[in-house]
């Protein structure tokens, strides 16, 4: 008499194609233990940008630089970004959204919406010419004239962090009455783009012509609160 086969194992349990919960908890440790190895080296590489533009400027950024840096294959450098460009982009997102987090951090005691934006704008100026930090802030500058006609969209999304700080001010300044109606981030956008203009003219053409950091970023602040302020007789 013929031996039956061995009955097989049931799996219409694992056929069905939702995934059951195990399943889904089993992919997304996978998933994330992977996205952080991937993100580790990610900022690897943009730390090492950073420090080679503090280094050596523009000139110092090279692929080859940034390997040598990092300790990492130009497989792993071009499985992240598309070039130089692309890294130069990452460095500007992260140094904006640090620096956002930073001067948003300081100025946490601060009500008067007036008064935060105040903060804001002088931060970032005095901050692009401190004396610590000046050479990096010329290299930025440098590097903001390149995106701009390179990746004009991507360097747009990368200075959302400043822009939305500063319609966040004045979107709480429309509320109390205290800033002119209009779309807070059209104004921010408009704000934003003039303290960056002047920061750029200070830096890479010295049109500051002497005049002390304290001093500029107060005169800045004055044009653009004459620009935001609300009209006395519309409160």
């Amino acid at each position: 008499m013929a031996r039956r086969a061995p009955a097989a194992a049931p799996t219409k349990g694992l056929d069905r194609r939702a995934p059951a919960r195990w399943e889904e908890r089993s992919v997304s440790r996978v998933l994330s233990a992977g996205r952080e190895r991937v993100l580790a080296r990610s900022r690897r590489f943009v730390r090492a940008a950073r420090e080679l533009l503090a280094e050596g400027g523009l000139e110092g950024l090279t692929v080859r630089s940034v390997l040598d840096r990092t300790q990492l294959s130009r497989r792993a450098f071009y499985e992240r970004f598309d070039g130089l460009d692309d890294l130069i982009l990452a460095v500007f997102e992260q140094t904006f959204r640090d620096g956002a987090e930073l001067i948003r951090a300081d100025m946490a005691a601060i009500e008067d919406p007036l008064e935060r934006l105040r903060f804001v704008i002088e931060a970032m100026v005095l901050g692009a010419r401190s004396e610590a930090g000046i050479r990096y802030a010329v290299v930025m500058s440098r590097g903001h004239l390149r995106l701009a006609e390179a990746r004009p969209d991507d360097l747009e999304r990368a200075l959302e962090p400043f822009t939305d700080l500063i319609a966040e001010q004045l979107a709480a300044g429309m509320e109390r009455g205290l800033v002119r109606r209009a779309g807070a981030l059209e104004l921010a956008t408009l704000v934003h783009s003039l303290v960056v203009a002047t920061i750029h003219a200070s830096l890479l053409s010295r049109a500051s012509g002497g005049v002390r950091a304290e001093d500029s970023a107060a005169a800045l602040w004055e044009f653009c609160l004459r620009a935001v302020r609300a009209d006395p007789t519309s409160r």
